[in-house]
């Protein structure tokens, strides 16, 4: 016949490891609601700092064209042939 005693913290650390499990779970979709938050805002970075390129090429072309530039264009290869003929 065994000797059976029941262990006396079992039960509390078994609620205690419940308690650790459902906190992680919940730690876990804390996490992945701010991951989804934070791609979100990258990909609204990623337009605006499209945009700001686009915007920046366009105030380039219109307040500094290439006429007005002291630095000649570079050669185009229809320059390059004229200059040969």
């Amino acid at each position: 016949m065994l000797n059976w005693r029941r262990d006396p913290g079992y039960e509390q650390r078994m609620q205690k490891l419940r308690l650790e499990t459902e906190q992680s779970r919940e730690r876990t979709k804390q996490i992945e609601k701010e991951i989804e938050q934070i791609e979100k805002e990258i990909e609204q970075l990623r337009l605006e700092n499209a945009r700001e390129k686009a915007l920046s090429a366009l105030i380039r072309q219109r307040c500094f064209p290439a006429e007005s530039s002291s630095i000649p264009p570079p050669a185009t290869e229809s320059d390059c042939r004229s200059s040969w003929s």
